[in-house]
């Protein structure tokens, strides 16, 4: 169980920032996974009041809040329609309505677990991270570093014309991903983004343009093949390496093929 001695609404991010600064504060978000565990907290730090419960869009992209629940990524009409519902097939299966209504992008972001749907559909698109203090980092390499006392703003999707597909495979539904695949064709460039392998999600480029002529059946498998190859796995009480390697395979394919075909539900 967490203990929290005191209770602070920051009013600007500068305050925000200063107070989690001390090593014993901590941000919260929804408390969905913080709660989980145990300690004490000498200062819980809300960021309700500042504004971050916003998805801004313009003509260049979108501008999401770290305090934006899973639930309105989920029902958002412009960011769907731009990453071909990839975003909310990425989140539909977390837990239930309830959970999403209170789980934070921030929160899953800044956590950045190995299970996370969330950060594998995210680095698949042109998208950032803005920093208090460090600025704004491409979210692929943010979710390689070391934890620090930053703190998480908003999440910045590029609105670079491109396709997406975003799949995974659950023992059950609400359950965590056994595996989860994201897919983009970014000007012209295939990427395949693996979570859940079981450590955090890392990706891989068609660097030998197995797919610059054309998706078929051919081509779909051999770049699911070439995916599998060049992604790490792990075993652990969902699956095993070798099963997830044969996941990624299936998975990649069927998203590649997908994504030819514009059948995205």
């Amino acid at each position: 169980m967490v203990t929290i001695q005191k209770y602070v609404r920051a009013q600007s991010l500068e305050e925000a920032y200063q107070l989690n600064q001390v090593k014993t504060n901590r941000i919260i978000g929804g408390m969905l996974w913080l709660k989980m565990g145990s300690g004490n907290i000498n200062t819980a730090i809300d960021l309700c009041d500042l504004g971050l419960n916003k998805i801004e869009e313009n003509d260049e992209q979108f501008s999401i809040g770290a305090s934006v629940t899973l639930r309105q990524l989920e029902l958002h009409p412009g960011l769907n329609t731009y990453s071909n519902n990839a975003v909310s097939n990425a989140v539909k299966d977390i837990v239930g309505v309830q959970f999403r209504n209170l789980a934070t992008i921030g929160g899953s972001i800044w956590g950045r677990f190995g299970f996370s749907d969330v950060l594998t559909c995210f680095m698949a698109m042109d998208c950032y991270v803005e920093l208090f203090n460090a600025g704004i980092i491409p979210i692929s390499e943010f979710a390689y570093m070391k934890y620090d006392k930053d703190l998480l703003v908003r999440i910045i999707v590029k609105k670079t014309p491109g396709t997406f597909h975003y799949s995974s495979m659950r023992a059950q539904r609400t359950d965590f991903p056994i595996i989860a695949c994201a897919l983009s064709c970014i000007n012209g460039k295939y990427k395949a983004v693996i979570g859940s392998r079981p450590h955090r999600a890392m990706f891989v480029t068609d660097e030998e343009n197995i797919l610059k002529d054309g998706i078929t059946e051919e081509t779909a498998e051999s770049f699911a093949k070439y995916v599998a190859k060049n992604i790490r796995t792990g075993s652990n009480s969902r699956g095993s390496s070798s099963y997830r390697k044969q996941l990624i395979e299936v998975l990649t394919k069927r998203g590649i093929l997908s994504m030819k075909e514009g059948d995205e539900k």
